[in-house]
């Protein structure tokens, strides 16, 4: 007797029109893919996407439907593809169960050792000691025997061994006889075919144990995962005591699957130069800074008394520059004198009527950029044109034919900042000390849509007005004297979201907008 396992699927999917993919290994024979990942290439090719990331299940690969083949992102290297729709599987009717199994097609050729093949065969390899480590629970042998289960990917004409049975409505595979324990001595290897008990296949060489555990192999319902954000040691759990906790959990009879968490898209497909288009409505494709571009205002008193209206009979309240009280005077008084400016003198902002000293306006204004603009320090709108301290640089922008997450249907807008080390200027923190510039040129995402458009408009704006970056203390490093963003958020992140810097976010462009509002960059800008 042997056990026999069946998968369903939907007769709409890949595998219920007879649709198999597959690619072409090193001994030029053909190898069918998953069928998870059979079902995902077909869905990307029904729908006519020109490309299809294989990251998001755990392989480095791209796939090209214009010329049918597979390239490798790390190497660059290129593998035929290939459509099979000649393997139709029997129909069944009633409700659909959940698969218990790994899916079967077929395969020819010889066996494979490229790092595909030992990637997905190491894969399955250790599904099947778990599976082993749940049956050891379910059905314990006699005579100290242990049941493995056969791993035959790849193996030849076909890809179970003969006498495996087939269901009615599915299809089937079986297992292969039980193996005595006694069969490997302490000094001796286990044949790889087997699997110790308890060790959950860590056995096996090193090339297919690491594969196996970077592999999102499908793991049965009921098997703990143990996530590990990155198994090179900078995760949040530590690889040795991944390593301890997985060996200790397999000892006790407890399987368990070491995860990786995916890892962040960054950046699109290569691009080619004749596929770079300019951005519709926008002029140019380039914005440069200069060393220096503020504007020079008048002396701070002429600046503070354009934007304000002296008020007579000042409330009894706070100045919340100084902290004294309005009907007093100000609390710059003795450490700040300019001629015609009294220290008792109460001006009122004119858009929102905010009062203050007029000495500790001034005062406020000397400690800015000095560029003629004047922000109220409590409600934060903007008087003039407010400009920052961006150090020189370049802005390209172009459309690239490829779609962001939730933006299928819209090219993608990239816009590229570069900034060089440099020297720091009167308006920055260290004047004359050096300056680093980490991670240029930086690449960043919008949907090439109107509201994507817009949004690239007045972030054209906020570069003329050196608003982007800043000089500063970065947050994620903690370097000081270094270029960081400067309070109006990016996407870096093109094709997923793991970061939070990347789509689909359907709030993204509203936020975005507010922040340069928030800056003194809105739509009434694009209209002078």
């Amino acid at each position: 007797m042997r056990p026999v396992r069946r998968n369903f699927y939907d007769p709409s999917s890949a595998p219920g029109k007879g649709i198999v993919w597959e690619w072409e290994n090193d001994n030029s024979s053909w190898t069918p893919y998953d069928m998870d990942i059979c079902i995902t290439i077909q869905n990307a090719y029904e729908k006519q996407h020109p490309w299809l990331d294989l990251s998001s299940l755990g392989f480095c690969y791209l796939i090209y439907f214009s010329s049918m083949s597979q390239m490798n992102r790390q190497t660059q290297r290129k593998r035929r593809l290939r459509r099979r729709m000649d393997l139709a599987y029997p129909l069944t009717m009633g409700s659909i169960p959940k698969s218990q199994s790994w899916p079967v097609g077929a395969s020819t050729g010889q066996p494979c050792s490229c790092q595909q093949c030992l990637l997905v065969n190491s894969t399955r390899a250790a599904s099947n000691a778990i599976l082993a480590s749940q049956r050891r629970k379910l059905y314990p042998g006699g005579a100290g025997t242990l049941p493995v289960r056969q791993s035959s990917t790849f193996a030849g004409g076909t890809l179970w061994p003969a006498g495996t049975g087939t269901a009615a409505g599915g299809v089937a595979k079986g297992e292969t006889p039980r193996a005595p324990v006694g069969a490997f001595g302490r000094s001796q290897s286990a044949p790889s075919g087997a699997q110790l008990p308890g060790l959950n296949n860590l056995n096996r060489p090193g090339t297919q144990r690491g594969a196996g555990v970077s592999a999102r192999a499908a793991v049965p319902p009921g098997v703990p995962a143990l996530p590990v954000k990155n198994l090179n040691g900078t995760g949040p759990v530590h690889p040795a005591l991944a390593g301890m906790t997985g060996i200790l959990m397999c000892a006790a009879g407890l399987p368990v699957c070491l995860t990786r968490a995916p890892k962040p898209i960054l950046h699109p497909p290569p691009v080619s130069k004749s596929d770079i288009k300019p951005v519709p409505g926008v002029s140019g494709i380039c914005r440069k800074t200069k060393k220096k571009h503020l504007k020079k205002s008048k002396n701070p008193e002429d600046v503070v008394r354009r934007y304000i209206q002296k008020v007579k009979t000042p409330p009894d309240e706070d100045c919340t520059i100084c902290m004294e009280r309005l009907v007093t005077s100000s609390g710059y008084e003795g450490v700040l004198s300019h001629r015609g400016i009294k220290p008792e003198l109460v001006g009122k902002l004119g858009k929102c009527g905010h009062m203050y000293h007029l000495l500790c306006l001034v005062a406020m204004y000397n400690n800015g950029n000095k560029d003629g603009s004047l922000q109220c320090p409590t409600c934060k709108a903007i008087y003039g044109e407010k400009t920052g301290t961006q150090p020189p640089g370049k802005m390209e922008f172009h459309l690239i034919p490829h779609s962001l997450p939730g933006y299928t249907d819209s090219k993608t807008i990239r816009i590229v900042y570069d900034i060089p080390t440099g020297i720091q200027g009167p308006e920055h923190p260290n004047p004359g000390k050096k300056f680093t510039a980490r991670g240029f040129p930086r690449h960043c995402y919008l949907p090439d849509n109107e509201k994507g458009r817009k949004v690239l408009k007045l972030l054209i704006v906020a570069w003329d007005r050196r608003l982007i970056f800043t000089i500063g203390t970065s947050n994620t490093t903690g370097e000081s004297d270094t270029v960081v963003w400067n309070e109006i958020h990016h996407k870096t992140e093109f094709g997923s979201n793991l970061t939070g810097h990347g789509y689909p976010d359907p709030n993204y462009l509203d936020n975005v907008l507010a922040e340069l509002l928030a800056q003194g960059v809105s739509e009434a800008t694009l209209k002078d």
